[in-house]
C-alpha cells in the first residue's frame, strides 16, 4: 500500500522548495512524483505547426524524490508521517502518525 497517492496533499521538507505546498498529481515511479508547483525548471520548447504547439520556455514540474515530502495534516496544520492499519473488516487505511486519524481521501 503506498502511503502517498496521487491527489495528497504534500508539503516539501528538504531542498530548494522546502516549506512548499501542493498536490501530487502524477506518480512518476515507485520512489518520484510530481508536485504542482514545486520544483519547476525552464523547458525550451520547439514550435510544431502541425501539432498547434508554439516555441518557447515553459515552466514545467519536474518529478521530487518521495522521501523529500510529507503528508500535510490538516488537523495540526503542519507535515505528518504516515502510518499503514488494519480495520476489523480487513481493509487497511492510512492513518497519521502524530493523532492516528484516518487520512481522507
Amino acid at each position: 500500500m503506498e502511503k502517498i497517492r496521487k491527489g495528497d496533499e504534500v508539503i516539501v521538507i528538504t531542498g530548494k522548495d522546502k516549506g512548499k505546498r501542493g498536490t501530487v498529481s502524477v506518480r512518476v515511479d515507485a520512489d518520484h512524483l510530481v508536485v504542482e508547483g514545486v520544483n519547476r525548471a525552464k523547458k525550451h520548447v520547439k514550435p510544431n505547426p502541425m501539432k498547434g504547439v508554439a516555441g518557447g520556455i515553459v515552466d514545467k514540474d519536474m518529478p521530487i524524490h518521495i522521501s523529500n515530502v510529507a503528508l500535510f495534516n490538516p488537523a495540526t496544520s503542519k507535515a505528518d508521517r504516515v502510518g499503514i492499519k488494519v480495520l476489523e473488516d480487513g481493509r487497511k487505511v492510512r492513518v497519521f502518525k502524530s493523532n492516528g486519524e484516518l487520512v481522507n481521501v
